[in-house]
């Protein structure tokens, strides 16, 4: 599978790289401008991602825009059929996510800091399985 990271935080950036690589495929960025430009590439060259995961509170770009945005290109190129799987994450915990949550278009989100069995265990159940290596 392929995988997008979105994540301004360095360290966070890199544990989830490392889990994700478990699983595929990784492209990691530090920004939201960043993770809408490499979707917007990889529908150009109908090299899709399966799984998106956004940090919500980033610099330039929130999470929410930032899957505005990439849903919006998944519309401009016709990407009915490969629709980016997402994954949001926070710092922010259940309650205060539920009660600020702005957009729906996303299939989790997870609350830092990340517990991986959990992580994985929700990586199970939206049908992604690791990679035999």
């Amino acid at each position: 599978m392929r995988v997008l990271v979105a994540d301004d935080d360095f360290v966070n950036r890199k544990f989830l790289e490392k889990i994700f690589a478990q699983y595929g495929e990784v492209v990691a960025v530090d920004n939201g401008m960043s993770a809408v430009d490499e979707a917007v590439r990889g529908m150009e060259r109908r090299e899709f991602f399966d799984l998106i995961c956004l940090d919500i509170m980033m610099t330039k770009l929130d999470g929410y825009k930032t899957l505005e945005a990439i849903r919006e290109a998944e519309n401009r190129y016709a990407v009915f059929d490969n629709r980016a799987h997402v994954m949001m994450i926070s710092a922010l915990d259940e309650v205060v996510l539920d009660s600020i949550q702005v957009c729906s278009d996303y299939d989790a989100y997870i609350c830092k800091p990340i517990v991986v069995d959990k992580f994985e265990k929700l990586l199970h159940k939206m049908g992604f399985e690791k990679i035999a290596k």
